[in-house]
Parts: structure tokens; sequence; C-alpha cells
């Protein structure tokens, strides 16, 4: 469904990525891991449009990606805090709203709110819809980042560290439902991770990169824990989180 060839980003004169290929299916998480400085992230804002590619392209379902195609879930999860959790999903309908929805969140629609509520339930926390947003808890606030992607509609939902902030449990829950998602809703799901552990858990495809090149692409069953161990430096090897 996504695909990204030949992609090459540059800041000033250092080269981040060189001629990267990486493609995410329908139905699929993919994770990608790698060290500090090895490219992992700037490939997911290429693949978002929010970095300069200075070769190769994106495209979706082979057209080139448009602005709504991908939703976007980051470490920072970026809910308005004094806002309902319900009020803080219906913002991923935005943009097809009128504007003057984004200023008063009273006028969103009532199919919106349906269906924001259908995607809080589909994260497990319908029942927090018209609490505050800042009163729930990291992982929490989290899935409401993931219901707002949903409420989105886009098929591609691209991932930056989403777990980086939270506690093991609340990770290994937010990974879990990342991946049921892409099998049960058939989105493709592209994850930049910094724990192996749960990329082999939880995603169906790990790609490694390093010094911004595709250095193993495979499933977790077919990658030895060496291969990917070598993606990072003795020094900064992430460590294993607890399962709850």
């Amino acid at each position: 469904m996504l695909a990204l060839s030949g992609i090459t980003v540059r800041f000033g004169d250092r080269q981040v990525l060189s001629g990267v290929d990486v493609t995410v299916a329908e139905g699929e998480l993919l994770a990608v891991l790698g060290a500090n400085g090895s490219g992992k992230s700037t490939l997911l804002r290429a693949a978002a449009g929010l970095v300069q590619v200075h070769g190769g392209g994106v495209t979706v379902d082979g057209r080139p990606r448009g602005p709504l195609d991908v939703a976007l879930v980051f470490q920072q999860i970026h809910l308005v805090r004094r806002r309902s959790v319900l009020d803080n999903v219906c913002s991923g309908a935005l943009g097809r709203l009128p504007l003057r929805s984004s200023l008063v969140p009273a006028l969103f629609p009532r199919v919106v709110r349906e269906e924001a509520m259908a995607c809080l339930d589909r994260v497990g926390l319908a029942d927090r819809a018209h609490d505050r947003a800042g009163s729930l808890s990291g992982g929490q606030q989290q899935r409401v980042a993931v219901a707002r992607a949903l409420c989105q509609r886009s098929r591609i939902v691209l991932a930056d560290e989403p777990v980086s902030a939270l506690d093991p449990s609340a990770a290994e829950q937010v990974l879990a439902l990342l991946a049921e998602l892409a099998h049960d809703e058939r989105l493709a799901v592209l994850a930049v991770l910094h724990q192996p552990d749960l990329a082999r858990r939880h995603a169906d495809r790990i790609v490694g990169l390093a010094d911004g090149r595709v250095v193993l692409d495979g499933a977790p069953a077919t990658l030895g824990t060496g291969a990917v161990d070598a993606l990072y430096p003795a020094s900064s090897v992430p460590e294993l989180e607890a399962v709850s």
C-alpha cells in the first residue's frame, strides 16, 4: 500500500538517508529499528511529507501520496488536555470539515461524534469519552491518539516512537493495539521503535537502518537476535522491557 522508493534526504552537507526502499503492505505492522542517527525518524517524516526529499518518491497504491493519505501518531501525544477525550478524537476529522469546527468543538457534526465514539470503542476507551484528556494515563492518552488517527479515515498510520514515553505495560498494550488494527482493519502501519523486543513480539516485519541505509528486512522469526542487536552500538543497546 505504501511504497518509499529510493528515498534520499540531506540536511545541509549531511546525507541522512541514501536511496532507501521500504514498502508497507495492507494489514501489516512494520517496525523500523536503528540506533540514534540511523535515519529512522527521518524516514517516517519523509513518508508523511514533513521533510524535503532530495531523491526518490512516496506512493500510495501506486499514486503520489496525498495530504490525507496518512495519519500520524507521535511520541509526544499532542492532545488538548483541557478538552474532552471525544473532542480530541473528533479533531481527526478536521481535514474534511469546515474551519469553524476547529475553533468551536461543539460544532462537530453528530455523524462525526458518532464516528469518534466508534473509534474510541475500538481502542477500549468509549467509557472515558467525556473525561478531560489530561485526566488519562500516558498509555490511555496514546490510545486516544490512535483513535484520533482512525477518525482521520486514513488507511496508513505512521507512528514515530509511540511508546518511548510509556511504562512497559502501557507500551505492550499500545503496540498490541497497533498490530490488531493493522490486521483487523487492513491498515498499513509503520512504527519507528527503540525497543527491539517489542518489535519482535508484535511486528509482522522488521526493517533495520544503519547510516541511512536498509541493512536488514524480514519477519521477526527469520531475523536472529544478533542481527537486530548489531543495529545498536554496544553503548546504546536499548534496555529490554519487562512484559506484564
